[in-house]
Formats: C-alpha cells, sequence, structure tokens
C-alpha cells in the first residue's frame, strides 16, 4: 500500500449526500460524513499517518490490480489477479430517500474470490475531524464500534470475517476460496443513534441490485446518442455523484488540499457550490435530459436570491455550502503532512468573500433556460431578477477579483464584463419574450455600455487578442466562452485571432493554460499544469469555428489523460499526471458540452457534404 498513491488512482463512490474515495490498490482514503463538506473520517490523501484509512488489500507477491466501473453505475471494482486466485472487493454507497437529509451513510465493501485462493487485509481506521480527534472502540468478535466527537462509526462483518483489535483500529485476514464471499458495511451516524440493523448476504445482494437499478434508470434518462456515449455517461454520473440530493446543489470536487503543484501552496477547498460552475451546468444538464436535476438546483439557487444572506451585501455570493449557508470561513489543519507534503492543507474557502462580477451572467443565463420550468418563472421569482439586474446596472463598472480568484487585488477583468453582459442580455430578452416588468432602458443601456466596453479596452490591438483584463497583454482561456454565450460570432476576425493568439501561448500539444502566473500576477507563488475545464473549452471553440479535425485531434487526446475509469482532476501536470481537487465537476461539465458541440459540428459538416 504506497502512502501516497497518485491522486488520479481513485474511483468515486456516493450517495447523493457524501461520497468516498477508492484507490485503485482497494484503499478508501477520503470520506466525509454526514456531507460533502463535513469534517473527514478518512483522510489518508491528506495525511497517510494521521488522517485514517480503511483499506481491503491483496499481498500475495506478483498481484496485479486492475479497477473499473461496472458499466453505467456508480459500483466500483477493484480486482486482485496472481497466480494464486483472483478476488475482486464491489464498492458503493446505498442511496436513501431522494431529497431526506440523513446522519446515516454507509460503505459497502464485499470480498469475492472467482478463482483459486485469496487472502484479503483488512485494516480500518478511523480519524474523526481531519484527524484532530481520538475516539474508542468497542470491538465484537462481528462487529466495531468507534465513537468519535459527535459521530460513530460502525464496522459490521459478514461471511468468514473475524475482526482483531489494533489498539483503537481493527484488522482482519480474510481468506476466501473460489465462489466465496465475505463483505464489511461501515456505517456513520450521530453517536447517539440506533445501531444498524443486522446485516446478511440476502440484504447486501438485494441494495447492490437497488443501486445498480437506480444507475442503469438514471442514466437511461440521457439523450446523448453521440460519438462518445460512454465517456459523456460517465460523466455525468460524476456530476449527479457531486450533487447534494436534499438541495440539488453539486459541489466543485469531492476534495481539499490536493495540490495544483506537487509540493506547493495552491491547495484549496472545494466541496461547495460555486455559483458559476453549477450555474453553467443547467444548459448541459437540460439538454442531456436531466432536467429534474437543472430544475433542483435553479430552485436552490433561487432561494440564495431571496435568502439574501450574502455577507458581502450583494445579491449573490460566489459560493455556498450545499445547504445554502454562506460561512466558508478558511483554516488552515496545519497538523496534517498534505499530499507528498503539499501544504498548507486547508478546510473553508476564504475566496468565498470575493467579489467575482461573472457570477451574475452565469445566475441569470441559467434562470433563462426553460424558464417555465424555473424558479423565476413565478412573479416572486422574477422579482428577485429585476432586483439582481437592477442591482447590476449601478455596479458593473468596477473591478473584481476574476474567474479565477486571483488573490493579487482586483483588476478590470475582461470575463467578468463579458458575464455581467450576458446578464443584462438574458434579462432583456426575457423580459421581451415574456411580457414581463423590467426597467429595459436602463438594462439597455448598462448592456450596450459593457459591449463596447469589452470590444475596446479588452481588446489588444498589440496582441490582436482579446486580454484577460483592461490595460494588459495577458491572454486567459476563461475567453474560450466569447462565442458560446453568443457575445461574438465563433468565426468573426477577432474571435479567430484571439483563438490563434492562444494556440501559440496557452495551448501545449491541445492542452490549455487558463492564464501565463509569470505574466499576470497572482498573489500565489508557485506554477500549475493546464487545466481540464480549458482544455475542453479550447474543443468547443474550435468546433464552432469549423476547425473540425483540430477539434477533434484535441478532444480525442485529451481523452487520453482520463484516469482508469474515466475521472479527471483539475489540472495535468507537466508529465500528464492529474493534478487538483478530484474528480473535478467543472471539467466534466466541459467535456460534456465539449462532446455536444463537437457532434453537432461533425454531423453539420457530414450532412453539408452528402
Amino acid at each position: 500500500m504506497r502512502r501516497y498513491p497518485p491522486i488520479a488512482e481513485h474511483g468515486l463512490i456516493g450517495d447523493l449526500q457524501t461520497c468516498a474515495l477508492v484507490s485503485s490498490e482497494g484503499v478508501l482514503n477520503w470520506f466525509c460524513a454526514p456531507r460533502f463538506d463535513s469534517p473527514s473520517v478518512f483522510a489518508g490523501l491528506l495525511d497517510h499517518d494521521r488522517g485514517g484509512y480503511f483499506a481491503i488489500t491483496v499481498d500475495h507477491p506478483g498481484t496485479t490490480v486492475r479497477q473499473l466501473y461496472l458499466a453505467d453505475t456508480a459500483i466500483l471494482v477493484t480486482r486482485f489477479l496472481s497466480r494464486q486466485g483472483v478476488g475482486e472487493v464491489a464498492d458503493f454507497m446505498p442511496l436513501g430517500s431522494p431529497g431526506t437529509v440523513s446522519d446515516r451513510h454507509r460503505i459497502v465493501r464485499i470480498m469475492r474470490v472467482v478463482r483459486g485462493t485469496v487472502q484479503f487485509t483488512l485494516r480500518c481506521r478511523p480519524r474523526f475531524d481531519y484527524g484532530r480527534q481520538t475516539h474508542g472502540l468497542v470491538l465484537g468478535e462481528r462487529d466495531a464500534h468507534f465513537r468519535g466527537p459527535g459521530i460513530a462509526a460502525h464496522l459490521q462483518a459478514v461471511g468468514p470475517v473475524r475482526l482483531e483489535r489494533d489498539g483503537e483500529d481493527v484488522e482482519a485476514a480474510v481468506e476466501l476460496r473460489a465462489g466465496q464471499l465475505a463483505a464489511v458495511v461501515l456505517t456513520t451516524d450521530s453517536a447517539d443513534a440506533e445501531p444498524p440493523s443486522p446485516v446478511t448476504p440476502e440484504s447486501l445482494h438485494a441494495e447492490f441490485d437497488a443501486v445498480r437499478r437506480f444507475w442503469h434508470t438514471w442514466v437511461g434518462r440521457c439523450r446523448y446518442r453521440g460519438r462518445w456515449q460512454e465517456t459523456v455517461n460517465r460523466s455525468a454520473i460524476t456530476l449527479k455523484l457531486l450533487t447534494y440530493a436534499p438541495t440539488g446543489a453539486p459541489i466543485a470536487a469531492a476534495t481539499t488540499g490536493l495540490p495544483e503543484e506537487e509540493g506547493g501552496e495552491r491547495n484549496w477547498d472545494y466541496r461547495y457550490t460555486w455559483v458559476r460552475d453549477a450555474s453553467l451546468s443547467v444548459r448541459a444538464m437540460i439538454d442531456l435530459g436531466f432536467t429534474e436535476e437543472a430544475h433542483a438546483y435553479r430552485a436552490w439557487l433561487g432561494a440564495r436570491l431571496r435568502a439574501g444572506n450574502a455577507p458581502n451585501g450583494e445579491p449573490l455570493q460566489i459560493m455556498y455550502r450545499v445547504d445554502g449557508e454562506p460561512d466558508l470561513a478558511e483554516e488552515v489543519l496545519d497538523h496534517l503532512e498534505g499530499w507528498r507534503g503539499s501544504s498548507p492543507v486547508r478546510a473553508g474557502n476564504g475566496a468565498a468573500g470575493q467579489l467575482q462580477l461573472d457570477i451574475y451572467g452565469e445566475a441569470v443565463h441559467a434562470f433563462s433556460l426553460s424558464s417555465g420550468s424555473a424558479d423565476v418563472a413565478s412573479y416572486e421569482g422574477w422579482q428577485r431578477v429585476t432586483g439582481l439586474l437592477d442591482w447590476l446596472t449601478c455596479n458593473w463598472d468596477r473591478p473584481d477579483e476574476g474567474i479565477w480568484e486571483t488573490r493579487g487585488g482586483r483588476k478590470e477583468f475582461t470575463f467578468s464584463r463579458l458575464m455581467c453582459w450576458v446578464a443584462l442580455d438574458r434579462g432583456i430578452r426575457q423580459a421581451a419574450a415574456h411580457g414581463r416588468p423590467a426597467d429595459l432602458p436602463g438594462w439597455t443601456a448598462a448592456r450596450d455600455a459593457l459591449f463596447h466596453q469589452v470590444m475596446e479596452r479588452g481588446w489588444s490591438e498589440e496582441r490582436q487578442a482579446f486580454v484577460q483584463h483592461f490595460g494588459g497583454d495577458v491572454l486567459d482561456a476563461s475567453l474560450l466562452l466569447m462565442p458560446v454565450v453568443g457575445f461574438l460570432s465563433p468565426r468573426d476576425p477577432r474571435w479567430l485571432s484571439t483563438l490563434d493568439a492562444m494556440e501559440d501561448e496557452l495551448v501545449r500539444d491541445s492542452l490549455v493554460h487558463r492564464y501565463d502566473p509569470a505574466a499576470a500576477a497572482d498573489g500565489i507563488s508557485g506554477v500549475e499544469g493546464t487545466f481540464s475545464l480549458c482544455s475542453f473549452l479550447y474543443v468547443d471553440a474550435l468546433a464552432r469555428a469549423g476547425r473540425l479535425d483540430q477539434a477533434r485531434y484535441a478532444f480525442d487526446k485529451m481523452l487520453t489523460y482520463a484516469n482508469h475509469v474515466g475521472l479527471f482532476a483539475e489540472e495535468i501536470g507537466p508529465t500528464g499526471e492529474q493534478l487538483g481537487n478530484f474528480p473535478q465537476a467543472f471539467t466534466h461539465l466541459a467535456l460534456i458540452t465539449a462532446a455536444m458541440a463537437l457532434d453537432a459540428e461533425l454531423d453539420r459538416a457530414a450532412s453539408s457534404a452528402a
């Protein structure tokens, strides 16, 4: 068992309220309970010694390990192949009642052998509250009860598993022959909750079948039938796994503290809901046929506007907890080593208080899609949107921190102005289309002023490209969204010139940097890899520009950087390794939109050639 396996060497399981990462060696080394953004129960990914882990491994010499998902499900299978035998562990989390908040969450780990004899080694070492709290252990022959501060974990064994004490942890040697099955179930709950019900082989089979049916039924709703269906399905499942079902709020990634540079300080907490990321997912979810998820998020977003509890006094905060709470106070977990020494490890996110004006464009755009079913369709909903846009007409012309949450001071970011234009443009269209009351003269004047400002001050004659911020000459890949949001035609000369400039400066072997940190002081030391979100936005832009051979090559090449089960972290490092929090929802969202855009353009080209 490696102390720190590569970030990409993991699969994701979850129950739509929290999730866990299981390494390709069978080690569960990331799990928070009872929610995505709760303190960890296992955080071996951030500190092998202090963080805790739940391992089921096979130590036979010469063992080869393979990991896969059961097709179109979130059931993860880790296979161990050796001369002595072939065994596997199936990991999944049973789903609770839809929309019901629960403190109880269960991880099921089923061991079986299909050939020969295999000895599994089990080690369960919880470390509550990011490893800051001790726990007690009550051990029986077939179960173990770990009690921490306000939380408990109960381990139940099925089959030939004899749990043994290892200090305040447990371990077991489980030998199985072909056809035999054993399992362990870890249930987390509040400390004073009733013990879980007994587990039997029959109940485990029923839960396995129920989870498999749920995912097959859910994926069956997907309308995508394009060239990359398996890849798109996996990304859609990943987005679903990263969505908190009781509120419909998707998080940015499952983890905190995983670095954008090994050994560096760019280690942020992504277990929250960004208005930007989540809003941009609405179009993709609707196009895929997952309208229920799109409407649930928009209802959550409408509730944020209705609550008006952003502590910065603006209509919205840039991110929230999954229940809508705005308090994301950042703390440093300096007792944790960090993945391969990458510190500091942080919980919470200090960027929550930043001014990022682009979020209003993404939010209003999300409300404008299929508005007949959205929260904004009501009178009260429209009133909240008009209040937002009235505020924006007086506040759009301000420097801000921008989409990348830089900590180097506010600037007049071109992307922020672009998305303010989107907010006003979509609001004007909605008012006109549905006969809604609105300050159309004021909104139109602000929208047109934004358009002229971006075209004049966001454009660099010297670079012959749109640049990151006014008065600068740094390129920024966020502007790849310019044609997507309809600000410019994808074949406008200025846009094609910008695309060419990005290709020369930001693109490396089809992989795309967000910007050049050396040229754009962002207030953070170190460097970073290419940003996978931007690499897929680049594919989208190439497809829309009619550069189809180049787009398809870049897309197919980008897919080779996915991990062994089709997941992407935030970035790709200089030698092809995945870096940053994992898996990142924004990357999988961009993959889906790139696939759909490329499919549409390829079909259009084929139809024209026929």
